[in-house]
């Protein structure tokens, strides 16, 4: 009897620790189970949000589609390279000595474009695979450079232009597997605009540039032309233009949208769209989901990131010793860390640049 009556209050025990386990997790706070849920891969995150309507909506809320580029960090001395993953917070490290003596000039797809001011040499190297592709020796007197894809794609043009004079513009392309570079005169349309183009992008076919004093310029490849958008800069507060404010701007590309974004020292960053049918610069609140990632040499964007990296802009600068990478939130309307804001000014350009991770974390061993 009394044995009876011990099986059945551990029966109810069980029971009842059941029950408990169970409610714990369907009453776990949104916000933990949001972090939680942030650490699963793709497809774990489908199948956690089949579990109830609670978790599916936050599951796709931080479904990570996109990973996030990385901070390449470039060393004054060796040949030690330092890469920083702002989602996780670690940092890993390569040696790279075929990058000694060379200077980033921009990255796209996981691919540096880099210079030897010395030998005049430009190249490509993909420091995962350290795979290599150089280009035709050519007169370095700029650092202004970008490329329209992957070195390894048909497709893929150098483009780098220069000021002559203030009513004329020097460009160059060139492509991997050519033999010497293309260069060209080309007349600013509009005589009064300041052609020393400091930020460029790819899209639609075309390289956009940016100049000193807020100015676009548009390089087609195809048809060769070139010409300076009717589109007066964006208007912005007196305290951005300080010294060495010309640092603190931004060009990035999404989707076809061309993005300019000013920040300076403590001031909150403003960030403009520019109207393609209008011809008029709008300034933007939020980013409606999107992440921008900013450095001096090339910027990127990406959708489909954790919840908490969302309508952010994320800085090639991190703080705590490498613990936190600085970003602004546009949500929020702040920076974190808190009081972490960065004056670019004080920033060596060639010292970090946003690169594409590896998808295979194993280089790194």
């Amino acid at each position: 009897m009394s044995a009876a009556i011990r099986d059945d209050k551990r029966t109810a025990l069980e029971v009842k620790q059941n029950t408990q386990e169970l409610r714990s997790w369907s009453d776990l706070p949104a916000e933990l189970l949001e972090l939680i849920l942030s650490h699963l891969n793709l497809r774990e995150n489908v199948r956690v949000s089949a579990v109830c309507k609670r978790w599916y909506t936050i599951a796709v809320s931080v479904r990570l589609v996109n990973q996030p580029p990385w901070i390449m960090y470039f060393p004054k001395f060796g040949d030690l390279h330092e890469f920083y993953n702002p989602l996780t917070r670690k940092t890993y490290c390569i040696e790279l000595p075929e990058l000694c003596g060379s200077r980033v000039c921009y990255t796209k797809g996981g691919w540096l474009l880099l210079c030897r001011p010395r030998t005049h040499r430009l190249f490509f190297f993909n420091p995962f695979s350290r795979e290599s592709i150089k280009l035709p020796r050519f007169e370095i007197s700029t650092q202004i450079f970008a490329f329209s894809s992957e070195p390894t794609s048909p497709n893929c043009i150098v483009f780098t232009v220069k000021h002559v004079s203030p009513t004329i513009v020097a460009i160059s392309t060139c492509h991997p597997g050519a033999t010497e570079w293309t260069t060209a005169n080309y007349q600013n349309r509009l005589p009064f605009v300041s052609s020393i183009w400091n930020k460029l992008v790819f899209s639609n076919g075309q390289f956009y540039c940016l100049s000193l004093t807020g100015w676009i310029g548009v390089f087609d490849p195809k048809g060769l032309t070139w010409n300076v958008l009717v589109v007066p800069p964006p208007r912005c507060p007196e305290n951005f233009f300080t010294k060495n404010w010309w640092k603190g701007k931004f060009l990035v590309e999404h989707n076809g949208d061309i993005l300019v974004m000013y920040t300076c020292y403590s001031a909150y960053p403003i960030i403009f769209k520019l109207d393609q049918e209008n011809m008029v610069w709008e300034e933007v609140t939020t980013l409606d989901g999107i992440t921008l990632f900013a450095s001096f040499l090339s910027s990127h964007s990406r959708t489909d990131l954790p919840g908490i990296m969302r309508n952010s802009v994320y800085f090639s600068k991190v703080r705590f010793y490498g613990k936190r990478c600085i970003s602004y939130s546009l949500k929020d309307c702040r920076y974190y860390p808190r009081k972490q804001f960065h004056d670019w000014g004080e920033q060596d350009p060639f010292e970090s640049i946003w690169i594409d991770p590896p998808q295979d974390l194993s280089v790194f061993l």
